[in-house]
């Protein structure tokens, strides 16, 4: 029988196992190579925040059913003129709608909040203190449009899901990422934060507020001021004073938080902190 040389060669070629690891996608999706794509992920993401020299940033979670008011405005209009539901299908879209354009004003206060920031020179070229959210709608795209409007840089670091997420328009380009791990998503939001700003959300804000707390609270990252926007809102959502009561946490990790009703109030809360950090920094060294 006649070895065909030229046939064993493109069989060969051809083969899975002849490919680079970095060509072969079931190899590089296998989950063999979960641990590599763990790494590379995250250092991915690294060297391009290392690259546009990104020191620092401010961390804003929020709802991302959150509503602009122009939009909550036009739905409840839209509502108002429907004809022909039946009354209490009518009154419950209404009530809905109602509410919305309440939350809406959240959106506001995440633009006031990157705006402030950008306007009172945090962002030092666009260095410091820069704006990063989850890159998706809502609060998100609202702390995006804020700094794209003061002229300042923004990152938004989304997540592939089921349901895929657009990233939002007003994110800086060179800064758009794309996650699909949580864990490294999670990684990039706190590891060069200097301040958490928390907006009215659902699971996603309060998984990242609590894993942000106890993270401080166990002395695993550097204090930050952690801010929750919206006083009455947290205060009916989570009693905190009941957990320094039945003992489950300590009277001053109740501290670790500061609750405000305004983006503006979180922004000069942050800066003056950062103000304290640099003049604490540039105090002589006792020998």
């Amino acid at each position: 029988m006649a070895f065909g040389t030229d046939d064993r060669i493109e069989a060969i070629l051809a083969s899975p196992t002849y490919r680079l690891a970095e060509d072969d996608t079931a190899f590089m999706e296998s989950d063999a190579a979960r641990a590599s794509r763990l790494a590379l992920e995250f250092m991915r993401a690294d060297l391009h925040l290392r690259q546009q020299h990104i020191n620092s940033t401010v961390v804003v979670f929020g709802g991302s059913r959150i509503k602009s008011p122009e939009a909550a405005h036009q739905a409840l209009e839209s509502v108002e003129r429907l004809q022909g539901l039946a009354g209490d299908e009518h009154r419950q879209r209404l009530e809905l709608a109602r509410r919305d354009l309440a939350y809406s004003r959240y959106y506001g206060e995440a633009r006031s909040l990157a705006r402030k920031l950008a306007e009172a020179g945090a962002g030092d070229s666009g260095h410091e203190l820069v704006i990063v959210t989850g890159g998706g709608p809502g609060v998100m795209e609202a702390a995006n449009r804020g700094a794209a409007e003061a002229g300042a840089p923004s990152i938004g670091f989304n997540i592939s899901l089921p349901v895929q997420q657009l990233p939002n328009p007003y994110i800086s380009p060179s800064l758009a990422f794309r996650f699909h791990y949580f864990a490294l998503r999670k990684m990039h939001f706190l590891l060069r934060a200097r301040a958490l700003v928390a907006f009215p959300g659902g699971f996603g804000t309060l998984d990242e507020l609590f894993e942000s707390l106890n993270l401080v609270q166990t002395r695993k990252i550097q204090p930050i001021p952690i801010i929750l926007v919206g006083r009455e809102h947290w205060q009916r959502l989570i009693d905190f004073e009941y957990l320094v009561k039945e003992g489950f946490i300590e009277a001053q990790d109740r501290e670790l938080l500061r609750l405000v009703d305004t983006g503006v109030e979180a922004a000069s809360v942050i800066l003056e902190f950062h103000r304290m950090r640099i003049a604490e920094s540039m105090q002589p060294q006792q020998e």
